[in-house]
């Protein structure tokens, strides 16, 4: 192994909180020679961190799209435990495609490998490498490095399992009663048109709602607000909730 990668697998031991390692993540790019490389991890709970060297504007575009959903990196890695390389994925879907272009025209790249990992208590992640160039340069790369990628790939899953078993969780700020009322609806399996209709507002209210307790939750996106609030004991699921919801649509007009 390179002297200048065994140097910073020694920083990575050595880091101590998320900067460090975003901070490594941009140095290991570097030594790739590669456009970006990306950590994500989520956990059995629906939690989700990530680093790495995406354009913030491609994260949250990805994230306001739900693109978790149907990305063939993330579905192709969950079927998986060896290294995929993007090429060999399935982009013959519409959605896929249209992922893959939005993609490459935020700076992504058109060639990647991911190497999955799979940690205690059903914690899953990604260590990911993408770039822009052909087909021969890109075997050239990984050839030369797919075995030092999977060897980082571990490394930094159990340094950010480290990391995260050390922080004190945040608190987490109230919902409001609508708030409540929209997550719960969502997580009984109701679509959005149909929560709008229950809770008398416009799907576009309903949009800031469900925005506004992502946001007070730290989620990624709706499902992951929806599990959040559901482990955090913030809405109930059950007979009992669908009593008393029962009696609220078209009842209560007031905006909290």
């Amino acid at each position: 192994m390179a002297r200048e990668l065994e140097t910073l697998l020694g920083q990575l031991q050595l880091a101590g909180n998320l900067e460090d390692i975003q901070n490594l993540i941009v140095d290991l790019r570097n030594y790739f020679g590669v456009d970006h490389a990306v950590y994500h991890w989520v956990s059995s709970d629906g939690e989700q961190y990530g680093c790495g060297t995406y354009p913030t504007e491609w994260v949250q575009h990805y994230v306001d799209h739900d693109y978790i959903r149907i990305d063939p990196v993330v579905l192709g890695c969950f079927q998986r435990f060896h290294p995929v390389d993007w090429k060999r994925l399935d982009w013959s879907s519409k959605p896929a495609r249209h992922l893959r272009q939005e993609a490459q025209r935020f700076g992504i790249g058109n060639q990647g490998l991911s190497v999955p990992i799979r940690g205690p208590n059903g914690q899953f992640a990604l260590f990911t490498l993408s770039h822009h160039c052909d087909d021969a340069e890109w075997s050239v790369l990984m050839d030369m490095h797919q075995r030092d990628l999977i060897v980082i790939a571990h490394y930094f899953n159990q340094k950010a399992l480290e990391i995260a078993a050390g922080r004190a969780p945040e608190p987490t700020k109230p919902l409001s009663p609508r708030e409540i009322d929209a997550l719960t609806y969502l997580a009984m399996g109701y679509g959005r048109g149909q929560v709008a209709d229950l809770l008398s507002i416009s799907e576009h209210t309903l949009r800031v709602y469900i925005e506004s307790a992502r946001f007070k939750l730290g989620a990624a996106n709706t499902t992951h607000a929806v599990a959040r609030a559901l482990s955090e004991g913030l809405i109930i699921v059950g007979a009992a909730a669908r009593g008393s919801l029962g009696d609220w649509p078209g009842k209560r007009q007031t905006a909290d």
